[in-house]
Formats: C-alpha cells, structure tokens, sequence
C-alpha cells in the first residue's frame, strides 16, 4: 500500500502549480526538483520506491510520497493524495546492461509503471498534464541516412529498455488519443552530470580517475567501446527542456532532447584526462561492452526549440569538471570516514 509523509500546506498563492516527480530521488528527479524549487512557483511532490529515499536537501520542501508503481492500487491512492497538475513521470528502471540481464522486470516496471498512472488519471478524474520521459533509446537501430535523428524516425530498438520505453510511449500516445489525457511525450538523449551513478560511462571514467589520484586503486581505466560516438546534454540543461515542454509542449507531440552534436567516447575520456595529472593505462572491459551497439547516436533537437527556444547552456568541458570535481569530493569523504 502506498504511505505519504508531507506538511501543512501554508502560505501557497493560486499560481503555484502543484507538481508531482516520479522518481524523485534518482538522478534525473533530484535535478529536476532542484531546478524547478529554484523558480519558485511549483509546490513539489516526489515519488520514491520505498522511505527515507529523499535527498536531505528536500526535506521540508517536497512532500514525499512512497509506493510501487507496479501496484496499481497503490498508484491510484498516491494520486488522490498528491492531486497534481503536473506529472513528470521519470520513475523506471534505466540501465541497459540490466534490461538484458532482466528483461521482464525491465517490461514489467517501465511499461506496467506508466499503465497504472494513466488508469489512475482517469478513475481519479485527474486533469495533470504528464510528461512522458522516454529515451533515444527507442530509435534503436539506426544508419548514417537516420543523422541527425527526428522524431518520425523509425522506432527500432535493440535492447529491452529501448523496447520498455517505446511501448511506453505509445501508451502515452494511446491513452491521449482514447481518452484524452494531456500526455507529452520526450526522447532525451544522453545526459551526464555530477551525481551520475557509476554504471553510465562519464561517471564510470571520472570515478575511476578520482580514485586513482587518490591512490585507491591502479593507474588502470577500465572502458567499454571508446569508438562510439553520441549526443551528450548537461542534464541541468536537460531538466530544463523538460520545464518548458511541460509548460509549451503540445498535447500528444513528442519531443527529442539532445545537444546536436555527437561526442566520441575516446575524447570523452580524454577530456577528462586531460583535467587531471595523472597517468593511465586504458584496458577494454569486455563486461563493459552491449552485445549490440550503434556507432553514431545524434540528436535533431530543431522542433524543441521552435516550439520552447530551448538549447544547451552548459559547454561540455564544465559538466565534465563538475562531474570529475564531483567524485574527487566523493572518494575524499569516503577516505575521511576510514581515518580512526
């Protein structure tokens, strides 16, 4: 059954909008509510799988509420209670390598999670609008012909998170064009930034990097195929597309979010060399390799900023800093929790 912890509403003027976030406590929720606390005209809802999930920087700013998204029961109650106009549904499972070590609880949470929501809008009346947050992943399999990648093309995923959230996607679009739910649709692109966990490739590098300047580990980054090439977005820049989507987006439209240009991994990697003093020996990890991977992913990101104007802010060159800097304050705490 889902739980809610929360405060006395006081002091709230009409046009604060009251928005509810899906997977607060993961990394692209926790970036999304700071950027929307900072405009001061949201009254924030987050959504965890279990207590006590919430960053501590929210507490007494977001009211927490916890529950399965596959308890569709439990979903229903968790509505009724936040009543939101706004929906970012971010919650999911969002590791590839994972969905193929478990595709049915990939299918399951993601496909399952975003069916329950929209039963729950509609048995509840609920007139939220709701971001869908997709991914590329969705476009799969594409060719030189496919660059940069629009949103009419072709959806042919190669992996079981690409497939969990296409099918997503066209529940989104099913149940806007069946019962009229206000649903947006967004294909973000990769996005990267402090606070990233390991399993994705610029954190796994800067960590890796961190730990060596602090001689935890050898000179040694272990890596997955550095030839491949693809669109990287801060992911403050990224939260920021989904703000304006939310409030400009039109209804049943979908939306890609990426930077336009394509980063290989090698000079990702040695971007992030180069803003340390170290030197390393670079050795493939064959764990860190999918068993099918596109070489080029880019973004057409042209119908975004018709519609919104949004664009990057944020130069490469700083998020990886912020993201190194990051980890390097990361493995620092952790070697001051060991000393006696």
């Amino acid at each position: 059954m889902a739980t809610v912890h929360t405060w006395q509403r006081i002091g709230y003027s009409i046009s604060v909008m009251r928005a509810l976030i899906t997977g607060i406590n993961g990394f692209v929720g926790s970036n999304l509510a700071d950027y929307l606390l900072a405009q001061g005209r949201y009254e924030l809802w987050g959504l965890s799988r279990a207590p006590g999930r919430l960053p501590p920087r929210f507490h007494g700013r977001i009211a927490e509420l916890y529950g399965d998204l596959t308890d569709r029961q439990a979903i229903q109650q968790l509505l009724s209670l936040a009543r939101p106009d706004l929906i970012f549904h971010l919650a999911g499972q969002p590791f590839v390598p994972e969905s193929f070590r478990d595709p049915a609880a990939t299918l399951q949470i993601n496909i399952l999670g975003a069916l329950h929501l929209f039963q729950a809008i509609l048995e509840l009346q609920c007139p939220a609008r709701v971001l869908v947050i997709g991914s590329y992943e969705e476009y799969g399999k594409i060719s030189d012909r496919d660059l940069p990648i629009h949103e009419q093309c072709p959806l042919r995923p190669t992996n079981p998170y690409g497939v969990s959230k296409a099918a997503q996607g066209l529940l989104a679009l099913q149940y806007h064009f069946s019962h009229g739910i206000d649903t947006v649709r967004v294909r973000p692109f990769n996005h990267i930034g402090p606070g990233q966990s390991v399993r994705f490739v610029a954190a796994a590098f800067a960590q890796q990097i961190a730990r060596i300047e602090h001689g935890l580990q050898p000179p040694i980054v272990q890596v997955g195929n550095l030839s491949a090439r693809r669109d990287l977005t801060d992911v403050r820049d990224t939260v920021r597309a989904y703000a304006l989507l939310a409030e400009h987006g039109q209804s049943g439209a979908v939306y890609n979010v990426g930077s336009g240009h394509a980063v290989m991994m090698q000079a990702l990697l040695d971007q992030l060399l180069a803003l340390s003093s170290i030197a390393v020996e670079v050795r493939p990890d064959p764990e860190r390799m999918r068993p099918i991977d596109i070489p080029t992913v880019v973004c057409d990101r042209s119908l975004i900023h018709a519609q919104t104007g949004w664009e990057p802010a944020i130069p490469l060159q700083q998020t990886l800093r912020d993201i190194l800097d990051y980890w390097r304050g990361e493995v620092s705490a952790t070697l001051g929790q060991r000393s006696p």
